[in-house]
């Protein structure tokens, strides 16, 4: 086995796309991903997983339908399973999910903004 380190931020810098997590990690069946946003992403859900966001660098609010949160540097929310939620950056923030593997960018939602899942930076 080679024991190596992942560099978040090197890892950062490789990730062009908005809205669209690559996979760094997993564990069990879990996958680590990060993920760059600015403006407005789309309400959705995901019935069956919490997700968990941790903010790197930035700030992010994740609106929900009865009030919303604001993220900053080193901090993190985790979303309950089924929560209809709408992640928003004013400028831009770069974040790091934890889900299952396979976990839809956009949940129980579709469209443009749906990106490829297990993709790996």
């Amino acid at each position: 086995m080679k024991y190596s380190s992942i560099n978040i931020k090197n890892k950062l810098s490789k990730i062009d796309e908005l809205w669209s997590p690559r996979v760094i990690a997993e564990m069990n069946d879990y996958q680590f991903k990060l993920a760059k946003g600015e403006g407005e992403f789309v309400w959705h859900s995901h019935d069956d997983t919490d997700e968990v966001f941790i903010v790197i660098d930035g700030t992010l609010e994740i609106e929900f339908r009865d009030g919303k949160v604001h993220l900053t540097n080193g901090e993190i929310f985790v979303i309950p399973k089924g929560v209809e939620h709408k992640p928003f950056a004013k400028g831009l923030c770069q974040v790091l999910l934890v889900e299952p593997k396979g976990v839809r960018n956009t949940g129980e939602a579709s469209g443009e903004l749906t990106a490829d899942n297990d993709i790996w930076v």
